[in-house]
Order: C-alpha cells, then structure tokens, then sequence
C-alpha cells in the first residue's frame, strides 16, 4: 500500500512540475534566494558580534553581483546619480576643471582648467594647491583615504548653477596663498577637442564624446573646414568612450544618404531600430576615421557603420567591443540602476560586443573564429569583438617609466615653474623645449625626488621571489644581487634613451597651461603616425578607393 501511494505522490509531483512554466521556476527561483538573503543579513545584523554597516554592506554585495554580469551595469543611490547625470548628458554645474591628488603635498590641486569656464576664468592655473573654502580648510586626508578625500574636494566644488565661494590656494613659486571668488555654473563638457586644417587641405577633427551637443559641433566643424578648403576629412575617434546612442546615428548621417539602418537594438523585451531620417550634410567629401583600444560604444556604432556601408577608411588599432545598450531605471529611495538592455547590431549584421571580459577588459575573437560578414561593397568584416580598422596601425610600445613620470608631482610642479618664468610661448603647432630647458628638467625631477619602478624591475624582483621559493637564491644569490645593481634605476640612462617621448610629455603639459585642451590637442597631433597615415590614404583617390573595393573587382 505504501508502494502504491509513493508512486501515485510521485506520479502527481510530475504533473505539478511538468505544468510549471520555465518563467515559474524563475520566479520561484527569485524569490526564494532574495528571502535567504534577507534571512540572512536580519541575522547577521542581530548576533554579529559587531556592528554592522548596512549602506556599505548592502552596496557591495550590490556592486559584486553587477560585476558578475558585465562592467557597464552599474547601481547609483542618492548623490551618485550625479554622476551619472554628468556622464550621460556631458554637463555638470561647477567650476570647469579637473583636480588631482598630489601626493608629496598632501592636497588637492587644480590640475587641468577648461578654457573659458569659471577656473580659468578666475586665473587659477594646474599646480594651484587647494587649501580652503569659504575659510574653511580642506585639511589633509586621514591615513588610507585618499580617495574619499578627493571625492570629497571634488564634491564642493560642484553645486547648483549660480552659487559662489571664495577657493584659498597656493600657487607654486609664491610665497603667500590667495583667494579667488567662483561662480559656478553649468559646464558643458567640449564635443570637438580640436577642428583645423592639416596637411594637404585635408580637415581634422577630434571627437572626445557623444553627450547632447555632439552632432551640432560636428556638424559645425564640417562645415567650417569646408570653407577653408578642407577636400578630405579625418573624424578622430580615439579614446572616445561613447554616449548618447541617437548621437552616433546623427554624426553617421551627415556623412550617409536618408533610409540607412545605422543600429539595430536586440534585447529580452524590444528590438529597435535606428534609421539616418535626414538629408546627409555631405556623402561624397573622402572621409578616415580613426580609432584605437580606447573606442567604445556609440563610437564604434559610427565607426562600424560608415566601414559597412563603405564611407570610410578605418584606421588605427581594434576597438573596445562594447555592444552593450544601458538605459537607467529609477527605483526606489532616489537610486538609479543603469541596466544592460540589449545588444547593438551595425549593418552588415554583426554585433561588436566582446565575447568575455578578463579583469574589466574585453577579450576578441581572432577572425579565425569569428563569423564573417561584409560591406555594402563586399568586403569582408568579422565580429568577434570591436571593429578592425582597414589600415592596422601598431601601437608604440610604452615604458614604465614614463608612466611613472606622466603621472608625477614633480612633473607637474616643474611646468608650473616654468609658466611663472615664462609670459609666453610659441603656438602648440612650434613649441619646442631648448636644450637647456630639458637639462634643467632632467635634473629637478632627480633633485626633487622622483622614483620609479621599470618593467624589468618588476619582473626581477618576482624572479627574486621565485627564486626564493624554488630554493635557487642562495645557488645564484651572487649572479642575482650582481644583475638586481646593474637594473638598479638610471636617471641619466633613461632620460636620454626616452628623451624624444619625455619631451613630447613635458611639451604638451607646458602647451595645456598656455593653450588649453585645445592647444594640447594640437601638440599632440604633431608627428603622429595614425593621423599622417590619414592624410595619405586621403591625399591619394588612387589609394582611398583601392581600399573601399574589394580584391575582386
């Protein structure tokens, strides 16, 4: 009998789960897991033996399992919605500048003013140490919370639009600190970071970002450089992370005809598709487009776009990969989730999303497994991850030690030094650093203590540790402390074996002072390979439209 009643439990267990949705089994998934978690932090908050802080918990637990799904879905609460307001539309009411920690000084310093925003506009310049606001002082961050410090500097210069403070600071070189009345005000962050003829009567313009403006800058710069005579145009879209979607598709259409799809959106609960719905500001005019790792995003939409419909030639290195779509979703107690929707897709059908991420860094396909597509023309294109450019273009390879040296106080000090000596420089087209100012340089950076640590040092020192485990230091202990002195650093070495790239480093800072991102923006195109490359291909008809046509025709 028992027998009997086992099976017919059984028998009506199937039933009831065979009748079960799978929507059901996620549901009842769902819920069961959010009341453990509940359950479980209830009681922990109860009987952990201390006390525990549900803010920072609860955001971490949040934060960890957003990083399980992919780096763009991420959760604001509160005052960080800000932030992605900023991010999202590219404007902010504050002062205009950028600060940095300097960490010898123990202080935030304005690091980077933006040309006609009220920083600059009140005379303060990168070096400038913040010292106090409204009279009270910022004081020096307590042991280990440097961040939290600067966050909190950064968070009091900004505020609404209208409002005013007074901003204590101490400039290099002077002996007493001074005070400079701000009035904060919307700033919009700067589309276009450089529009201007190049070689050859070819236009060159540089997109920083896609926020609300981003098609209206464009459009202007294009038509600007027409009128100077521009017959090619260069659109740099290197280190461009993206922005507002409808934007990429807006900047494809200056260039392409009304009624091309740009984007396709394919996601759990829509598919969308954008299409250009205006008359194109000019389709024949020989366009580049330049990208490199840093390309995200709406940039690749543009990008991918005009490589599909054959408009452009693509130059540079291989792009980000993000085909991800984030639409944020206000959910209770003022927070914002910025949600992963769906996937983009560009013309000729692939999706450009890389196919994993490895510590925050997207990981490509080698054609060789990727899926293959092709252009209005019948080329042939991968997905896999990113856009690859038409015309590869290697990245210079980078020394430690010029990292270590971009990103030093000492550098920083030095170009502040140099401004107060210095009323005035050459354009950013013909400034150049004398003999002697590098000399000089070179010797304050050793004087003023700054230290480094080189690729080959890292890599000996886990060598060291290796060897240590192995067993094999006190074998070779003699051969390794002889080799550990000879990579020991040497200044005098490494300024002279990278002088061509310090210079350029120490040149573009010094411009910044004088010409703003502007002027640094135009330092930095000079004797770069990518943009000459460009000038090339769009100096030669032969040569651009060899590449827009595939082997066969």
């Amino acid at each position: 009998m028992k027998k009997i009643l086992l099976l017919i439990f059984v028998a009506l267990s199937g039933v009831s789960l065979s009748a079960q949705t799978p929507e059901s089994v996620h549901n009842m998934s769902l819920a069961k897991y959010l009341e453990i978690f509940n359950e479980m932090y209830t009681e922990l908050d109860g009987y952990y033996v201390d006390t525990l802080d549900a803010e920072r918990d609860i955001k971490n637990a949040a934060a960890y399992m957003l990083e399980q799904l992919d780096p763009y879905t991420e959760l604001y609460i509160g005052e960080e919605t800000e932030d992605l307001d900023r991010v999202t539309k590219g404007k902010y009411a504050g002062i205009g500048s950028v600060i940095s920690y300097n960490r010898k000084l123990k202080r935030c310093v304005i690091s980077e003013p933006y040309e006609g925003m009220p920083a600059a506009e009140a005379g303060l310049l990168p070096g400038d140490v913040i010292l106090a606001q409204d009279g009270v002082e910022y004081g020096a961050p307590e042991e280990g919370k440097v961040n939290d410090y600067t966050a909190r500097v950064s968070k009091s210069l900004r505020g609404e639009a209208g409002t005013e403070f007074k901003l204590t600071v101490q400039r290099p070189g002077q002996e007493k600190p001074f005070t400079v009345t701000l009035h904060r005000r919307t700033i919009t962050l700067p589309n276009v970071g450089l529009a201007k003829i190049i070689d050859n009567s070819i236009g060159y313009i540089l997109l920083d970002a896609y926020s609300e403006t981003t098609v209206r800058d464009v459009k202007r710069a294009v038509q600007e450089l027409k009128k100077q005579g521009a017959k090619g145009l260069i659109l740099d879209l290197r280190n461009n992370p993206g922005g507002l979607l409808f934007q990429a598709v807006e900047v494809c259409n200056l260039f392409l005809p009304r009624g091309k799809e740009i984007v396709s959106l394919r996601g759990k609960t829509e598919e969308q598709n954008y299409w250009t719905m205006q008359e194109p500001l000019d389709e024949k005019i020989p366009l580049a487009v330049l990208i490199n790792s840093q390309t995200a995003s709406s940039a690749e939409i543009t990008c991918g776009a005009l490589q599909d419909y054959d408009r452009a030639v693509i130059i540079g290195q291989r792009s980000y990969g993000k085909g991800l779509v984030q639409r944020p979703m206000s959910i209770s107690h003022d927070a914002v989730l910025k949600v992963t929707t769906s996937k983009y897709y560009i013309p000729s059908g692939r999706c450009i999303q890389a196919y994993s991420y490895k510590n925050g860094m997207p990981q490509h396909l080698p054609d060789s497994l990727a899926k293959m597509f092709f252009t209005d023309h019948g080329r042939t294109v991968y997905d896999g991850g990113g856009i690859t450019p038409d015309i590869n273009i290697p990245t210079d390879s980078i020394s430690e030690f010029l990292i270590y040296l971009q990103s030093s106080d000492q550098l920083l000090d030095w170009c502040s030094k140099y401004h107060a000596a210095h009323k005035e420089i050459p354009s950013a087209a013909e400034f150049q650093l004398t003999d002697a100012d590098y000399a000089e340089f070179k010797k304050y950076m050793k004087e003023n203590g700054f230290t480094y640590e080189t690729r080959t040092q890292s890599v000996f020192k886990l060598l060291k540790d290796v060897a240590q485990i192995d067993g094999y230091d006190k074998v070779v202990g003699g051969e390794l402390k002889e080799i550990e002195e000879k990579l020991k650093q040497n200044f005098d070495h490494d300024f002279e074996y990278w002088e061509s790239e310090v210079r350029k480093i120490v040149e573009s800072r010094i411009v910044g002072y004088y010409y703003y991102q502007k002027g640094s923006n135009e330092y930095a195109i000079r004797g770069d390979k990518t943009v000459e490359k460009a000038v090339e291909i769009l100096s030669s008809p032969k040569q651009y439209k060899k590449i827009l046509t595939p082997p066969s025709k």
